[in-house]
Formats: C-alpha cells, structure tokens, sequence
C-alpha cells in the first residue's frame, strides 16, 4: 500500500463498446449499450443514475464479477473479457477489493478473521496475515474492535472492517456498490472520509455506485447513466451541490 499525490494519467481501466444484456424468460432485456469509458490510475469516480439504469451492471462487469455480451474491458491492460471463469476468480482475489451496501461480514468470525479471509488464500504466513490484518484494521480506526463479531459492532464500524477486508490484499482496484446506503449521515461521513483516505494518501483507485449527493462530493469525477446509456460525465451536479 504505497502513497500516491493524486490520480495520474495512465487508464488503468479501459471501456469499448461495452454491451449487456439479460434474459427473463423468452425476452433479452438490455442492461448497458455501447458504453466506452475511461478510468485512470489513482481515480475516485462515482457512477449516478436511476434504478435500473445499469450502474451496478457496469460495477460488477468492470470488478469481474459478470461478462459483457460485447465489446472490451481492459484493466490493468489485461482485457478481463477473455478469461475464463477460473482466470477470472484468480484475477479477482489479486486485483479487486469489494465494498458492499450490506457489509457482507461472515457472522460467526469476529472483526480479525473476516479482514483475514482473503489472506487464507494467498503463500503468506499466519504471522504476514496477522501482521497484516493489523495493520489494515488500524488504518479504519478499528485496532481495539477486532475481538468483536459483527452483531456487536456498529453499522459503520462494520462497513469499516468491510473496508479493510476489501483493501487487505492491496488490490489495484477498489469497488463500492453503495457503500454508505445503510447507514446514518455521520457513519456515512466518516466512510466516505476513509475512502477519500485511501484514495488520496494510497493511491487507491475506486469505482463507487451512489444515489447520494454527498456520496458524490467525495469522488474527483461523475459519469451519469440513463436507461444503460452515459449522459454525461459530471452526472448533472446541481449547483452548490
């Protein structure tokens, strides 16, 4: 986890023609057309639109978690489109760190053995992991609240330990699919401060989905989708905002 001055001028993720679309039944439903999207290394970009505007889709395709019908999507310069499933899960326990609305927290782990999951995976030693899972619960403000599970912390101190789970593994790319959409405007406000953290003083690059305007305010950049299709690329902030 290396400190960074601010996004630089390198994409680190590139969008072309991107198409999806699901099926319900006999009918193919269209998600996201032809959307070409550029993201640098070191950004902190909120995608803005109503529900059912694509915008989780274009999360969940950008973080490998779903494949386009069409079109390419390079991150890192590797164009995740063409990898298998198995290619995929690798690529997306060594680059992508997940942020959820819900927290995600296995219930019956206290604070420590959730942010360690990810590590189990990996050659580390449990005295790297432990040394690791320190570290990253320290930087969320949670050193003294890692003894306790989930149903004995807070809804933000949750999201916190969600939040060093997600950046444990120092991915090169952060994903947070509302991140502060459950909780109250303070826990929210301290989120978003510890995003802009990682953001700013790592280097971190995040791709956030927001409903909320102060959300919004934490992000360098906006881009606003419409019925699967980018409106913009300010997502029409209102004045003052």
């Amino acid at each position: 986890m290396s400190p960074a001055d601010g996004a630089g001028t390198r994409p680190l993720v590139e969008i072309a023609r991107l198409a999806k679309s699901y099926r319900r039944g006999d009918q193919v439903v269209p998600v996201l057309s032809d959307i070409s999207l550029s993201i640098a290394e070191g950004e902190f970009l909120a995608l803005m639109g109503p529900s059912g505007s694509g915008k989780s889709t274009l999360l969940n395709l950008v973080a490998g978690i779903d494949k386009p019908d069409s079109g390419s999507l390079r991150v890192g310069g590797e164009d995740i489109t063409r990898l298998s499933e198995a290619e995929l899960a690798d690529w997306r326990a060594a680059h992508v760190g997940f942020i959820f609305q819900f927290y995600n927290l296995m219930p019956v782990l206290d604070a420590f053995e959730n942010v360690e999951l990810p590590l189990l995976l990996t050659s580390l030693s449990r005295r790297e992991r432990r040394e690791r899972v320190r570290m990253a619960l320290s930087l969320v403000g949670l050193a003294d609240r890692m003894d306790h599970r989930p149903n004995e912390l807070s809804g933000g101190q949750q999201q916190r330990v969600a939040i060093a789970r997600a950046i444990i593994t120092d991915p090169t790319l952060v994903v947070a699919d509302e991140p502060t959409g459950d909780l109250d405007r303070k826990s929210a406000a301290e989120i978003l401060g510890l995003l802009r953290r990682l953001n700013e003083d790592l280097g971190k690059t995040i791709v956030m989905v927001t409903h909320d305007w102060h959300a919004v305010e934490s992000a360098r950049r906006v881009v606003h989708l419409e019925k699967g299709e980018l409106v913009d690329g300010d997502g029409g902030r209102p004045p003052g905002a």
